[in-house]
């Protein structure tokens, strides 16, 4: 494996993995943040599955007083917009996660096997990195999230996962990240022609039991 990765969590099946989940955490977690929904998620071990929950890098953010986290960028305001976040960082993640896929390609796992999942930061990062990414991804999972860049994207929009399947989540009462903001992303999707699966929770900025059996659904298609 490359040193130069991120540092990571790995997960790795008992027999030879035919897919792999990169799965990002939110602000102020770790990569530990989602290690526990791998038992939870009771996939069948048939489907053989290696998880890798990388911990993004320790910056300074703006709006938590500038005291240093993981982050995957630095959040400017609580506005919402592209000029609320720190474009050139969340560029940066994106390169990482990058790395993190090709990783996985030099393995020998084949692109269309390897799903993007990510929380809040994390899942802005999934979601416009396998956007753009140029060979085909097997799927994006963007839980409690926006794109702050989603209406400067379309130019950039890969060919390769233009039918990429994606599912949406999003808790109606998140206080972090207003439910309208989750919209305004599906819609633009929508708009531009992606298949998105889209569930709303009666919850803040966390995660439910019913939100993890629509998960499993959800993998199990993709990945079956």
């Amino acid at each position: 494996m490359n040193s130069d990765l991120l540092d990571r969590i790995e997960i790795n099946p008992t027999a030879e993995p035919t897919a792999t989940i990169i799965w990002l955490h939110g602000l102020g977690a770790d990569g530990h943040d989602f290690e526990a929904i791998v038992p939870e998620l009771d996939l069948p071990e048939s489907l053989s599955l290696r998880y890798v929950f990388p911990h993004a890098p320790v910056r300074s953010v703006t709006i938590n007083a500038g005291l240093r986290m993981r982050a995957w960028f630095d959040v400017l305001d609580l506005q919402h917009t592209a000029e609320s976040v720190d474009m050139d960082q969340f560029l940066e993640s994106g390169d990482m996660l990058r790395a993190l896929i090709h990783n996985e390609l030099q393995t020998g796992m084949p692109s269309d096997r390897i799903l993007l999942a990510g929380f809040s930061q994390g899942g802005a990062i999934v979601l416009h990195t396998g956007l753009i990414y140029p060979k085909q991804l097997a799927g994006i999972l963007a839980m409690s999230m926006h794109l702050p860049a989603i209406d400067n994207i379309a130019t950039e929009l890969s060919p390769a996962n233009r039918n990429i399947p994606i599912m949406m989540a999003h808790g109606q009462m998140d206080p972090v990240i207003p439910i309208v903001k989750a919209i305004e992303t599906r819609q633009e999707l929508t708009r531009l022609g992606y298949p998105v699966r889209w569930h709303a929770y009666p919850i803040q900025h966390t995660v439910c039991a019913n939100e993890i059996r629509e998960i499993r659904s959800w993998i199990l298609q993709i990945l079956k």
